[in-house]
Formats: structure tokens, C-alpha cells, sequence
């Protein structure tokens, strides 16, 4: 059974930025601002280069996504998602799904990176193993 109900792709999907927790070497923690996409049940983030981030999924596959919505519950609280999962890294294909995400996140027809021939880069996999935060995903 997956955890992605309606509720929580549809959050995913929206077009909001996200924030990619990872842990550096030294275990503190080490956050992004990304963009995020999916691909069947997998939350994806696309990175040109190997930065942080990548280096540290690649040493320890530990991440958490969060993702603020539109939304404001009954109570008056914005709602957002917490998705907390372990990531793989594929290298390659990060200027194609950029590309998809520009769609999204800058809007149509936005050429993204804006660049003849960008490097390869990776795309972050998370499979998602609990989903929390504030909305109907966590009735």
C-alpha cells in the first residue's frame, strides 16, 4: 500500500518549494530549498552538480521533505506535508526532470537550466516511509 494518497501528491505536486533535509558528515543537519516531482511513488529532485546534499544521501540515504501548502485547516494553521524516506541517487537526467519542474515552478514554456548543454547530474530518489505534518494526511 502506498503512503501517496491523493491528498499528499496532489501537495507534492503543486508547485511549492520544498525543503530537503539530509545530515552532513558530522551529524548535523543540512537543509535545501528544492523543487520536488514524482515518478510513481518516488519523490524526485533533480541537482546538476554533487553537492551536499548528494554526498550526503550518498553516505547516508536518511531524508526528509517538507512541503508548506495553500491550505489553512479549521484552526487556522497553514498545513503542510513531512515526508520522511531514504533516497537513492541515479546519475543523470537531472536537465530533463529540471526541465519537467520549470513547468511547474516557473511555468510554461520556461527553458530550464537555462544553458546549451548542461552537465548530467543526478536525480534524488525518495521512497517515502512516513508521512506527517498538518492536513488530511495526518487525520
Amino acid at each position: 500500500m502506498t503512503l501517496l494518497t491523493p491528498e499528499v501528491r496532489a501537495a507534492i505536486t503543486a508547485g511549492h518549494l520544498a525543503h530537503l533535509a539530509t545530515i552532513n558528515p558530522d551529524g548535523s543537519p543540512q537543509v535545501s530549498l528544492v523543487w520536488v516531482g514524482l515518478e510513481g511513488d518516488e519523490l524526485v529532485v533533480g541537482h546538476l552538480g554533487s553537492g551536499r546534499k548528494v554526498a550526503n544521501l550518498r553516505r547516508d540515504p536518511r531524508a526528509v521533505v517538507s512541503i508548506e501548502t495553500d491550505q489553512t485547516n479549521p484552526m487556522g494553521l497553514q498545513e503542510y506535508l513531512v515526508v520522511t524516506g531514504t533516497a537513492r541517487i541515479t546519475p543523470g537526467g537531472a536537465p530533463e526532470l529540471l526541465q519537467q519542474l520549470a513547468e511547474v515552478y516557473l511555468g510554461p514554456g520556461v527553458r530550464f537550466p537555462p544553458m546549451d548543454e548542461p552537465p548530467p547530474g543526478n536525480v534524488i530518489r525518495i521512497e517515502p516511509r512516513h508521512i506527517g505534518g498538518v492536513g488530511p494526511w495526518s487525520a
